[in-house]
């Protein structure tokens, strides 16, 4: 079964980021993390990811016309993006939210998630093993 990962905005540049709340990984090697772990859990993984917000849309547009299972990392839009959210509500699979970090631990404004309330559950500040996590969670999900 096919599945689509999407990466907000700064992952692609993770080797650059303060290691510290991202981890050592850089997106090459926590692409390959994921689909290996996909892989190995019965899903093809479609790895993506964008700084922009319209065609971060446009891939949750996709997903739900052909009811893909979603795992998504919105990164900063997590925090305000009221178009992705309402994209990502019209998914009839299941959506996951994943972050490297916890939110929660973070600046006070990174606290409030828009889309959590439209995600069937949000695994975060595990690292690179959110999505490991999230992978699992889907296939529960899925049966």
């Amino acid at each position: 079964m096919k599945i689509l990962v999407i990466n907000g905005p700064n992952l692609a540049r993770l080797d650059i980021r303060d290691s510290s709340i991202y981890g050592d990984l850089n997106y090459g090697e926590l692409t390959s993390l994921v689909q290996i772990a996909a892989k190995e859990h019965g899903f093809d993984a479609d790895i993506r990811q964008s700084d922009d917000e319209a065609t971060i849309i446009g891939w949750l547009h996709e997903a739900a016309d052909k009811k893909l299972p979603v795992i998504i990392n919105p990164a900063a839009f997590t925090h305000y993006s009221y178009a992705i959210r309402d994209a990502a509500q019209m998914l009839t699979a299941p959506l996951i939210e994943v972050h490297l970090s916890n939110p929660l631990s973070r600046e006070e404004f990174r606290h409030t998630s828009v889309i959590s309330a439209v995600a069937r559950g949000t695994i975060a500040g595990f690292g690179p093993n959110s999505y490991v996590l999230a992978i699992i969670a889907l296939k529960n999900l899925i049966g």
